[in-house]
C-alpha cells in the first residue's frame, strides 16, 4: 500500500499539515487548524494515526487539541490543566508525549500532567513539583517551561524532561520520584566556580538514540552535549560546530551515531545561523565529527532562527530532514541532509515540526 508523509507544524497562528507521498518531491500544505491558536508542539501516534497539539497562551488559556482523521476535524480539552486554587496559573501547553497509552503534556509554569484518555482529561504529576529544588527554579528568556518529553520506548516509566532553566530531571518510576541530570553541562551565565550546579541549567532540547534509550543528546544554551548512561554523566560534543547556542536537534531514525544540529551565532549576537548562510549540522559518529549541510539553503542575508522543538526526521529510507524557521519557511531534505528545498513560505513563525507516515 502506498504511503504519505505528513510533516506537523505547530506555529503561533494555528497548525499546519504539509503532505506528500514518499517520493517527497511535491507538497501539499493545508491549515490553519485550531482555530489559529498558538500551537506549541504536534505530535502524532504512529499507530492509530492520531494528532495531539500543545496550545494556548495566557490569552487562550491552555489545552490539547484532538484529531482522528489526519488534521480534517479537531477538538480540544483542558479539562484537568490546572495547579491548585492559589497557585500560579497555566498559561499553555508546551510539550507533548506519548507511551503505553498514556499521553503526557508538559506545561507553563513548569509542571508535568497525564491523561489515560487520549486527551480527553489530565491528571497533575505532582511530584516534580514536590521537588526538593522546586524553590530555586528561574524562568528562562520565554519562562519557566517544560518542553522537552523522552519516554524510553522499553520502559515507559523512564522519563526525561527539560525544563528552563532548572535543566533535565529524570523518573525511573513513572513520575513518582525524580533526580537532577545535569552532570557535565555547563550553566555559563552563573558566577565563576559556580558553573556546573546540580541544577539550574537552561536546557533546550534533549532527544534519545533510535534503540539506544540510555544514549541521549542535549542542546543546551551552554554547549552540545551526549550521554550514554541516561544521563547520568554529560560529555561536551561542541567541538567543530560554529557556535556552543542552538535550539533544536534531531536523530536519525535508525542509526543512533546520526545526529542534526542547527547551531546559531550565539545568545547576544543575534540567534541567527552564522554568518547568516543557513546551514544543518551532521553527525555521523555521535558527535566527534561534524560537517555543515548546505546544499539548497540560502546562503547569502539568511538572518533565520530554528526554535527548539522545529527539527525533525521521518522513519523513511533514506530518511527524510525537515526544519521550521520562526520567519515561516519549512526546509525539507529526503536524502538525510545531502540537499534542501523550501517547501513552504510566509507561514507564521514555526514553533515545532514533527513527521507521521501513514498508509495513503
Amino acid at each position: 500500500m502506498a504511503k504519505q508523509v505528513l510533516v506537523l507544524l505547530g506555529t503561533k497562528k494555528g497548525a499546519f499539515i504539509a503532505q506528500s507521498d514518499t517520493a517527497r518531491r511535491s507538497w501539499k500544505l493545508r491549515g490553519p487548524y485550531c482555530e489559529t491558536w498558538p500551537m506549541n508542539h504536534l505530535v502524532a501516534n504512529p499507530a492509530t494515526g492520531t494528532i495531539w497539539g500543545a496550545g494556548g497562551n495566557e490569552w487562550f488559556g491552555p489545552a490539547v487539541w484532538k484529531s482522528t482523521d489526519l488534521g480534517e476535524t479537531w477538538t480540544h480539552s483542558s479539562n484537568g490543566l490546572a495547579y491548585a486554587e492559589g497557585e500560579e496559573p497555566i498559561k499553555a501547553v508546551w510539550s507533548l508525549g506519548s507511551a503505553n497509552g498514556s499521553l503526557y503534556a508538559g506545561v507553563q509554569p513548569a509542571g508535568l500532567f497525564r491523561s489515560d484518555d487520549a486527551g480527553e482529561s489530565w491528571q497533575h504529576v505532582e511530584n516534580l513539583q514536590k521537588h526538593p529544588s522546586r524553590p530555586h527554579w528561574n524562568p528562562g528568556g520565554a519562562g519557566l517551561i517544560l518542553h522537552s518529553l523522552v519516554i524510553d520506548p522499553n520502559d515507559h516509566g523512564r522519563i526525561w524532561i527539560g525544563i528552563s532553566a532548572a535543566g533535565v530531571f529524570y523518573t525511573g518510576d513513572g513520575g513518582k520520584t525524580w533526580e537532577p541530570r545535569n552532570l557535565g553541562t555547563r550553566a555559563d551565565f552563573l558566577p565563576e566556580g559556580e558553573n556546573y550546579p546540580e541544577f539550574g541549567q537552561c536546557v533546550h532540547n534533549i532527544v534519545m538514540a533510535p534503540d539506544m534509550p540510555d544514549r541521549l543528546y542535549q542542546q543546551n544554551h551552554c554547549g552540545m552535549y551526549r550521554s550514554d548512561d541516561g544521563g547520568k554523566r554529560w560529555i561536551s560534543i561542541e567541538k567543530g560546530l560554529p557556535s556552543t547556542f542552538g535550539f533544536p536537534a534531531a536523530t536519525h531514525p535508525r542509526d543512533p551515531e546520526t545526529l542534526y544540529l542547527v547551531p546559531l551565532n550565539g545568545d547576544s549576537a543575534g540567534r541567527f545561523v552564522p554568518d547568516a548562510k543557513a546551514a544543518v549540522w551532521r553527525t555521523r559518529d555521535g558527535g566527534s565529527n561534524w560537517q555543515a549541510m548546505r546544499n539548497g539553503l540560502p546562503q547569502e542575508n539568511a538572518y533565520i532562527g530554528v526554535l527548539r522543538q522545529a527539527m525533525a526526521t521521518d522513519r523513511l529510507d533514506p530518511a527524510g530532514v525537515y526544519f521550521g524557521t520562526s520567519s515561516g519557511a519549512l526546509f525539507a531534505s529526503a536524502d538525510e541532509g545531502e540537499n534542501w528545498t523550501n517547501i513552504a513560505q510566509h507561514l507564521p513563525p514555526i514553533l515545532s515540526v514533527e513527521t507521521l507516515v501513514v498508509d495513503s
